[in-house]
């Protein structure tokens, strides 16, 4: 598949600089630049559907120069990308190529002390969406903390990250630690998979403050001003630009009883509740490939229509967390005192935002509550980038 860039005017989040996208080169698509460290050496991979080189999976592309991968680790999703959200994935062996593949989202999420026994170097590249609940980025911090453990180098192919030109949301509080939150950063970080990694290893924050032995390939053209058109789905309910720039602020309505559209042709592009007054856009949750069990299940589900394309979402965030999706769908619901459920403060990563809403606080004085810890985050956070920052 061919890869895509948007191709219009963005203006960055201090509304002072204009760029349009150019010809981004993944850290993937420069073998020159990695495949001497992978020669002669029994190498494993922790990819996806998005690990491609110019339309062909890293896996076969490596096979091709004659790279000897002994194993495939596999994120939630699984190595095809066709599993559902938190659906549990099994370790077995690809059909196409015939290796092993050991899952990072079944009985365990950690790589096990056997599943690393055999290997010389760790490779990951997958496609990332800049926001810290999307599990990528944990799956990445146990691969570091087994590659750290057993001396097992790892090298990150790296990719741009297409909600990287922008930071919001609350810094996570570490006690409400969880697979979907793992570390004190926002929402939405503003950093690349490679940048995470190293802020990972440069914070101490790996487990016993252990130290991976890390090597980034980075992109080249890209900074974060630049906005880049996946060419893949990252996974299988973010289908579209639009729900990719949509997805930080819908995405906390997993935290409620209202569908973000799973079981439609347009999840994370659209929201709704069947108790929600039926004046409004109206849509109904079926099984398909990607929501087996969606919420609200062949019911009529009332709501708002966010199908704008990819610069009306943008417009529609405008740089930041949107709020007032869940502050119209709470201001709707007829029973209050079920529309959250106890995933949200682990979304959310902040034990005060339930009773912010709740209490009709307004987003500005949400976003107020957020300051003093986003201050301290984009201080840490500009020590490990390697682009062009937006401000």
């Amino acid at each position: 598949m061919k890869k895509l860039f948007i191709a219009f005017l963005f203006v960055s989040i201090n509304s002072n600089a204009q760029q349009f996208a150019t010809n981004i080169i993944s850290g993937a698509e420069q073998l020159d630049q990695y495949l001497p460290s992978l020669s002669n050496k029994k190498v494993a991979l922790l990819v996806n559907q998005t690990s491609v080189v110019n339309q062909i999976h890293l896996v076969d592309t490596l096979l091709s120069q004659k790279i000897s991968i002994v194993k495939i680790f596999a994120p939630e999703h699984g190595f095809r990308g066709t599993a559902d959200a938190g659906e549990k994935v099994k370790s077995g062996i690809d059909v196409k190529t015939g290796l092993p593949i050991a899952s990072m989202y079944g009985a365990s999420k950690k790589p096990s002390k056997e599943s690393m026994q055999g290997i010389d170097v760790v490779v990951f590249d997958i496609q990332d969406v800049g926001a810290r609940f999307y599990t990528y980025i944990s799956s990445l911090q146990y691969m570091m903390e087994a590659c750290a453990s057993f001396g097992i180098p790892l090298i990150i192919l790296d990719r741009p990250n297409p909600n990287g030109f922008y930071i919001d949301g609350p810094v996570l509080d570490t006690s409400l630690r969880s697979f979907v939150g793992m570390q004190p950063i926002p929402i939405v970080h503003g950093m690349t998979v490679g940048e995470y990694a190293m802020m990972l290893n440069g914070e101490n924050w790996l487990q016993n403050k252990t130290k991976c032995e890390l090597k980034v390939i980075p992109c080249k053209n890209y900074t974060h001003l630049s906005l880049y058109e996946l060419p893949i789905p990252p996974s299988p309910n973010l289908k579209s630009m639009t729900a990719i720039y949509l997805y930080p602020s819908l995405c906390l309505f997993e935290g409620t009883d209202v569908s973000v559209g799973r079981g439609t042709p347009t999840p994370f592009e659209i929201w709704g509740h069947p108790n929600f007054s039926n004046t409004l856009f109206k849509f109904t949750p079926m099984s398909m490939a990607g929501a087996k069990s969606p919420p609200h299940e062949n019911n009529i589900c009332y709501g708002e229509d966010l199908r704008l394309g990819a610069w009306g979402a943008l417009k529609k965030v405008n740089n930041r967390l949107n709020l007032s999706f869940l502050q119209k769908a709470y201001g709707l619901a007829q029973d209050k005192k079920s529309f959250f459920n106890p995933f949200l403060e682990k979304l959310i990563g902040n034990k005060h935002f339930r009773s912010q809403i709740i209490s009709r606080k307004s987003e500005l004085e949400i976003r107020k509550s957020w300051q003093p810890n986003l201050s301290k985050f984009k201080l840490i956070r500009k020590k490990y980038l390697l682009y062009e920052d937006f401000y």
